[in-house]
């Protein structure tokens, strides 16, 4: 499972020469615009990755990719997100966390196949939310609770039998 940079020299070239202040360039009346760096260094997922992360997404209604585990996250914006989760209260039983620190093709394609960034991402019931700094603007105004409960991934506390009256 690899993936493979594309860059060819002429865009390497037009993005070098973007870097440069406008007075020292010399760009034809005819040449189109630098492509953003964001093209330059995009990567093709492979099919396998691609895959691999579909089955991922997949696998419960509610997934975290991470650094790190629930138990013991790697960097504060994971800690961040599973304590919202948490918060939250996310059935672990529908739940599922994967660490991107353990494969470094899963690490790179989940911000490709997302088109995100950072890490953590957030996906419920196959659907992309956002990383942390979204997660937590949700949380904050109600919209992710919200979305949980309509999801129906909540930890439903199990209904207590109701108290048989008795007649005396």
């Amino acid at each position: 499972m690899f993936s493979r940079t594309i860059l060819s020299r002429q865009l390497l070239r037009q993005s070098a020469s973007a870097v440069r202040p406008a007075a020292t360039r010399s760009i034809p009346a005819f040449a189109a615009a630098p492509a953003p760096a964001s093209l330059l260094f995009r990567r093709l997922l492979s099919d396998g990755t691609r895959q691999a992360i579909e089955k991922a997404v997949a696998s419960a209604p509610v997934v975290l990719f991470m650094k790190g585990t629930p138990e013991t996250p790697q960097c504060g914006f994971s800690r961040a997100t599973i304590q919202v989760l948490g918060m939250q209260g996310v059935d672990p039983e529908k739940f599922a966390a994967f660490n991107v620190l353990e494969d470094a093709e899963l690490r790179q394609g989940i911000k490709e196949y997302s088109d995100w960034p950072t890490i953590p991402q957030l996906y419920v019931n196959k659907e992309f939310i956002g990383g942390c700094d979204i997660v937590m603007s949700m949380h904050q105004s109600g919209e992710l609770a919200t979305l949980l409960s309509e999801k129906h991934v909540l930890f439903q506390e199990e209904a207590e039998p109701e108290a048989k009256e008795t007649k005396e």
